[in-house]
């Protein structure tokens, strides 16, 4: 049963990854890319790192991909965040087709 569970996240995680790798060549701008590239971190391959965990238990092998996986959590928005900022001040304009811009909306209050 649980070669079952580990074949089945590792196939979630890799297909997200392929998504968001896709993403990365399809989405218009910097931000949308951020954006899938960021799903593709989060859930690809904290699943592949769940599944390692779901494999090995708590032994060395997997509180290192628990570990990996709070990591990821909590620094790829954050990364994120701050490239999407900082493309936005050096000027870097969203699609033209984007509904809106935050950080546009922000900057003028």
């Amino acid at each position: 049963m649980i070669e079952i569970i580990v074949f089945v996240l590792i196939i979630i995680g890799i297909a997200f990854d392929l998504f968001g790798c896709i993403g990365l060549v399809r989405m218009p701008d910097v931000y949308n890319r951020l954006q899938t590239s960021t799903k593709c971190v989060t859930l690809g391959t904290c699943s592949i790192l769940f599944a390692v965990f779901v494999k090995f238990g708590f032994s060395a092998p997997g509180i290192k991909a628990l570990l990996c996986i709070i990591f990821l959590l909590l620094t790829a928005p954050v990364s994120a965040h701050a490239l999407a900022k900082g493309a936005h001040k050096s000027g870097v304009k969203p699609w033209e087709k984007s509904v809106c811009d935050k950080y546009e909306e922000d900057s003028k209050s």
